[in-house]
């Protein structure tokens, strides 16, 4: 099953779909600051839609939790903290664990090449990193989304890969947020769960996956940078 990357365009996107797009990976990536005031006239003139059209896309953000109505007051991009993150955590590991047991037990060799292809463009970009080049940051976003979300390809479960690709991109904004690489032991993760993944160790994969999140989860929290 195939599903796009939410930071790069597709065929057919009206102009509400752009700025849904943008808008969202703005929040992501932390261009829209934790708290901001999402002022219309100024979303109207940056992003190009209408103010109604604005709305929509809010409400949308809203549903998702990447954007917090107040009412007659408007939005602001919802806020961060250490219980948020712990949160989207476990979230994050409930809803990829199960899809990734049941890709290990149905996927084809299709799959397995979609696994291996997309860690492969991840260690690219991850040797940069390691070799220090810090431009490389956002490439790296959007190549650990593809490789993790090639391991649960073959679930079989649109509604949970929907679900999840959310709980993902929340998780991923904290990273975003404190824009600091853990370095070669999470390159060194991803490739043992791409060999786990491959030789069908659904109980090994689990394991090292839980793991890594969790030692996600600490790096951010290490940082100093999330509040409590």
């Amino acid at each position: 099953m195939k599903h796009k990357s939410l930071f790069l365009p597709s065929d057919n996107e009206t102009v509400g779909d752009i700025a849904f797009r943008n808008i969202r990976s703005d929040i992501i990536r932390g261009r829209l600051k934790p708290g901001q005031k999402l002022r219309l006239d100024q979303l109207k003139s940056h992003y190009g839609v209408a103010v109604s059209t604005l709305r929509e896309i809010l409400s949308r953000l809203a549903a998702e939790n990447f954007v917090v109505a107040e009412g007659q007051r408007g939005f602001e991009v919802t806020g961060i903290s250490e219980a948020g993150l712990r949160d989207i955590a476990a979230l994050r590991l409930l809803l990829e664990t199960h899809a990734l047991r049941q890709s290990i037990a149905t996927g084809d060799l299709q799959w397995e090449a979609r696994v291996v292809s997309s860690h492969y463009m991840l260690k690219v970009v991850e040797t940069k990193l390691i070799e220090g080049d810090m431009s490389q940051v956002e490439q790296w976003v959007q190549q650990d989304w593809e490789f993790h979300h090639a391991t649960i390809s073959a679930c079989a479960s649109p509604a949970m890969m929907a679900a999840h690709s959310t709980a993902f991109d929340r998780f991923l904004r904290y990273h975003m947020l404190v824009l600091d690489f853990r370095g070669k032991p999470a390159a060194e993760e991803h490739a043992r769960l791409r060999d786990l993944v491959i030789a069908r160790d659904a109980e090994g994969a689990v394991a090292l996956l839980t793991s890594h999140v969790e030692s996600g989860l600490n790096h951010v929290l290490g940082t100093g940078k999330i509040p409590a």
